[in-house]
């Protein structure tokens, strides 16, 4: 197999290590946070168990964290969809043969063309493994941090989502902000330092906190999940 060959093929990196034990953490720490905390024992009454929500330490997982930087999910999936469905399978020699074109009608926007072909980039020249940037947080946040457009939102998400980390905040997140105001009777959002601020009583289960606090903002029990999320399933096998 050529070097060329190798990078046609999906970079996919590692699955999520034993999503079993990651489920029942997920259990053990929303039940405590519900003995602890009137917001989250409102919220485990009404939804129940929020979904683990993993993703695989892959090109495709850094595609996707760019694509969702500061739009809402829904529109970074159909981002995402087009580019895969051009594609057929998002590697990082497909991304760096696209055109600039070809990227806006995906919906890309310059920036994050750059971002996306940047990362390929560094992944061909094997400056970048994905699998292994999983390991220690601190480790990792400073190594995805190096990464030009990948900033503390995008390395928190990475270490919740991919490494399993427990107490993971992502600060800056609209959606945490929004679904605190509504379920702590908040007269305005609350702002980043505020926020966090609060979250920091919920440690040290913060990703959890987190994943309960965006279960409510997206329907809770009514919540049904999106195909070609790029969300790992108990199986193992990459939901969408």
């Amino acid at each position: 197999m050529t070097s060329r060959d190798l990078h046609q093929q999906p970079v996919r990196g590692s699955e999520p290590a034993d999503l079993s034990a990651a489920s029942g953490q997920l259990a053990a720490d929303a039940e405590a946070l519900a003995a602890d905390h009137h917001l989250f024992s409102m919220l485990y009454d009404r939804n129940g168990l929020p979904p683990l929500w993993r993703r695989e330490a892959s090109f495709e997982t850094l595609v996707r964290f760019i694509l969702e930087q500061q739009v809402s999910l829904a529109s970074a999936n159909a981002a995402f969809g087009r580019l895969e469905s051009r594609l057929s399978v998002v590697t990082p020699l497909g991304v760096r043969s696209s055109t600039d074109a070809e990227m806006k009608t995906d919906g890309f926007s310059r920036q994050k063309m750059g971002y996306v072909r940047g990362i390929a980039d560094q992944i061909m020249s094997g400056e970048l493994d994905p699998v292994a940037l999983v390991g220690d947080a601190d480790e990792t946040t400073k190594r995805l941090l190096q990464i030009k457009g990948i900033g503390p939102w995008t390395a928190s998400c990475f270490l919740l989502f991919v490494c399993g980390d427990r107490d993971v905040w992502p600060t800056g997140d609209r959606a945490l902000y929004v679904s605190m105001a509504r379920n702590m009777d908040m007269a305005d959002v609350p702002d980043p330092e505020m926020g966090d601020g609060i979250a920091s009583a919920w440690s040290p289960m913060r990703s959890t906190a987190a994943r309960m606090l965006w279960h409510d903002y997206l329907g809770g029990r009514a919540y049904v999940p999106r195909s070609g999320a790029g969300f790992v399933g108990g199986t193992g096998k990459v939901l969408g």
